[in-house]
């Protein structure tokens, strides 16, 4: 099998896996709140990848710096899903889903600062189709027609776990190179899981989920294991393929969880919104070349 065939197949699993995992948890943001769908589901996500330590080999060798960097990305992987889910959980899931576009503007952004590296012109291109995409998916165009500016709701809280994720997936390339893809799932997983509880002790945050119902349950766990197989997936891609064709696949999840909110959710987008999703989306793509 070709390492471009290989490469494609892991962009598109990553890009399925997070576009569900995003959808689920929009959906049940709302039912039991941010904190405990992404609690339980990343909980559900390690064990998960835990028994790929059955299948695969797993490096224990972890130099120090890596050992400094682990927690900084666990702790921003958090931050960055709780702000996205806190925005699932008040805003309109296509239009979060269409803002969070912009962690790929940062991911780019920071790497162009602080490793050096550089955007050709069409890269450049698609930044700007991110960028202007989001906007028009993100304002509330009712209002301003009012004289009234006004973000969708959710929007603030989703550019702020954009940023995160920007941040994360520069930390998380070079951890990645240097331990491998299934240490750096294994080792993040782990590292959310004790932040995640820090933070809920320190903050008096209930985890318990006893009067959830057993569907909800049993589908933030779902979410948890179909998270952790896209993460997994996609840094075994990145191992063996081109990272050149697996990010802006796997980039593109915002167009499986806008699919399943309209299908399933009904959500509703006026005409500027969805050409703001539509290009935000292409702006990603075109960011490959």
């Amino acid at each position: 099998m070709s390492t471009a065939f290989l490469s494609i197949l892991s962009g598109i699993g990553g890009m399925f896996g997070w576009g569900i995992y995003d959808f689920l948890g929009g959906v049940y943001a709302k039912q039991i709140g941010p904190f405990k769908s992404f609690f339980w589901s990343q909980l559900a996500g390690l064990i998960f990848a835990l028994l790929l330590i059955f299948a695969f080999t797993i490096n224990l060798n972890v130099p120090i710096w890596v050992i400094i960097l682990l927690p900084i990305a666990a702790i921003v992987y958090s931050a960055g899903y709780l702000f996205f889910f806190k925005g699932f959980e008040i805003g309109n899931i296509s239009i979060v889903a269409a803002t969070m576009n912009l962690w790929a503007v940062f991911t780019m952004l920071f790497a162009f600062i602080f490793m050096g590296q550089r955007l050709s012109t069409i890269q450049s291109l698609g930044v700007l189709m991110i960028i202007s995409g989001v906007i028009l998916a993100s304002l509330n165009w009712s209002d301003i027609r009012n004289q009234r500016f006004q973000l969708s709701s959710g929007v603030k809280e989703t550019v702020l776990g954009a940023f995160f994720f920007g941040v994360f997936w520069n930390i998380s390339e070079v951890i990645s190179e240097e331990i491998g893809w299934l240490s750096t799932t294994l080792f993040v997983k782990f590292g959310i899981i004790l932040f995640l509880l820090l933070f809920a002790f320190l903050i008096k945050r209930e985890l318990d989920l006893t009067k959830a119902t057993t569907k909800t349950k049993c589908m933030v766990v779902l979410m948890g294991i179909i998270e952790a197989g896209a993460v997994a997936i996609v840094n075994y891609g990145l191992t063996i393929g081109d990272a050149i064709l697996i990010t802006p696949i796997a980039s593109a999840l915002s167009i499986v969880t806008i699919i399943l909110a309209i299908i399933f959710l009904k959500d509703k987008v006026t005409k500027l919104q969805g050409l703001g999703i539509i290009t935000a989306i292409a702006g990603i793509i075109v960011t490959a070349f």
